[in-house]
């Protein structure tokens, strides 16, 4: 890392209720405690911008928490914040005390300290683009809606499972409208025993379900029910009426998360037009949807959790924080290679889907994928490897300013040492 022109360095212990701040001018701590509220960060921003005689480029700020109000307040106001991991801060508190102690000072000492003496442990924070603050909201709630979505259907399937298992020969997995719509119509066996073929086949007209007729969908539904206790279908049925309307909530809401997230990358992608020596052939969004096995959703979470990685061009930062990066472990003649764990896990989902897909429809990743397969890797460990190949193809293609294409293969070749 470059040397650092920051004459005061200055480490925030972050918490919930209280922030503790410490100072270092020429070596010598200062403590203070501030309260998280506006009138408390406004004043932690008043006594720095007092120790730095309204000079905020010579404040050098270090925090554990990457982001927050604190964080943007601080960025706003011309400070430098860089963040730590929590796991390499635990070892520079070992500098401190050997015993183990832990408090909320030490650790804003320590804050301060490290980052004066050992800066490249350190990452500096830049100021985020409000539309992927945007982006990265709907795609965090795009996937707890899809994880709703997935736990409302088991408990729907569970239910159809003690009193109504014709349903499932339907739809196994009960995710499908058509037949919530149908549950609603004929919630139970008896229900079913005197519908007519006029009512069903307006449901599956409504929905467009070609795969069976009215008669066939009758068919299975009347077959012999199970016999269950009294009181069992009553009870199953009530529960299922409960759970009917919240997964079709579920669904609106993640096609209206859908929507935003199309309409968010369309912005992000024009926003690159309205930057000073923006003028290229190609933007970036255009180039990450270029490539096979991206859709809508895959984009908006790359875009979201790896901006800066992407805007940088860095390919060594993009793998780690994905986990497509192993961990290497040499000690003398041992040496072991292992998963990383430690990993944005958004990132490495939207890595896996766009791997699992690119493994079924292109033949250099197919044979890829094969030949680890081959030599006995896992699944998972294979979708890494044609994964690390795609990032290296992303990033040549952000760096020639091209779009992807199968005959086309970028000139420079990455270095993934």
């Amino acid at each position: 890392m470059e040397e650092m022109p920051f004459r005061i360095f200055v480490g925030v212990d972050w918490g919930d209720r209280e922030h503790q701040v410490c100072s270092l001018i020429e070596g010598k701590p200062q403590q203070k405690r501030f309260e998280h509220s506006g009138k408390g960060i406004a004043a932690l921003i008043s006594w720095l911008m007092e120790l730095c005689e309204r000079q905020p480029g010579t404040v050098a700020v270090a925090i554990e928490t990457p982001h927050g109000v604190l964080v943007d307040a601080l960025l706003e106001h011309g400070f430098a914040v860089f963040a730590i991991n929590p796991k390499q801060l635990d070892r520079f508190r070992d500098r401190f005390t050997v015993a183990g102690a832990k408090d909320d000072r030490r650790d804003a000492l320590v804050l301060s300290s490290s980052l004066r003496t050992d800066p490249q442990a350190f990452r500096r924070l830049e100021p985020e683009d409000p539309l992927i603050l945007q982006l990265r909201e709907f795609t965090r709630a795009n996937r707890d809606l899809e994880r709703e979505h997935r736990r409302l259907c088991n408990q729907l399937r569970a239910q159809l499972n003690r009193f109504f298992p014709q349903v499932l020969q339907l739809s196994n997995a009960a995710d499908e409208p058509w037949v919530w719509s149908l549950l609603e119509r004929f919630p139970s066996p008896d229900k079913v025993r005197h519908a007519h073929g006029s009512s069903v086949e307006r449901i599956l007209r409504e929905h467009r379900i070609s795969r069976l007729t009215a008669a066939q969908t009758l068919e299975i539904l009347k077959s012999p029910p199970l016999p269950v206790t009294e009181g069992v279908v009553e009870a199953s049925t009530q529960h299922v009426a409960l759970l009917l309307p919240r997964l079709r909530l579920v669904r609106d809401q993640r096609r209206q998360c859908e929507q935003h997230m199309a309409r968010l990358i369309k912005e992000v992608a024009e926003a690159e037009d309205a930057q000073p020596g923006a003028k290229r052939e190609h933007r970036d969004v255009e180039i990450l949807l270029s490539q096979p096995g991206v859709g809508n959703i895959v984009a908006a979470t790359v875009l979201a959790e790896a901006y800066q990685p992407l805007v940088q061009r860095n390919y060594h930062v993009l793998r780690a924080c994905g986990g497509i990066a192993p961990v290497t472990r040499q000690s003398g003649n041992t040496r072991t290679v292992s998963m990383r764990y430690a990993c944005n896990q958004r990132l490495r989902q939207a890595f896996h889907w766009w791997g699992n897909s690119v493994c079924h429809h292109e033949p250099r990743d197919h044979a890829l994928y094969m030949a680890h397969r081959d030599k006995g890797h896992t699944h998972a460990r294979a979708v890494r490897a044609v994964m690390d190949r795609r990032l290296n193809i992303l990033v040549a293609c952000l760096e020639h300013g091209r779009l992807y294409q199968a005959d086309y293969t970028p000139q420079k070749t990455l270095d993934k040492t």
